[in-house]
């Protein structure tokens, strides 16, 4: 996948810590600041995706989920007892 240059403007004790975290690593600074480019991005994204999630069952049960629920707790009881 073909690179792209950018200029970035961050506060010099961030860029400071991000270059002791580079040597530390033994990374260029490019590369840390792409990796942690990438976390904060799959991190947004898993986000966005337990909202969606969260939104999807937000919404109570109706009246014919609420019984299928109460046979099958019914019958894994009965399967856990034994009685199955």
């Amino acid at each position: 996948m073909p690179n792209v240059k950018t200029a970035i403007s961050i506060q010099k004790s961030l860029f400071d810590q991000a270059e002791k975290i580079a040597r530390k690593m033994k990374l260029s600074r490019s590369h840390l600041y792409a990796l942690a480019l990438e976390d904060y991005i799959h991190r947004e994204q898993n986000r966005e995706l337990l909202a969606q999630i969260n939104a999807a069952y937000a919404d109570e049960p109706d009246a014919t989920e609420k019984t299928l629920r109460l046979k099958a707790r019914g019958t894994h009881r009965r399967i856990v007892r034994g009685e199955w």
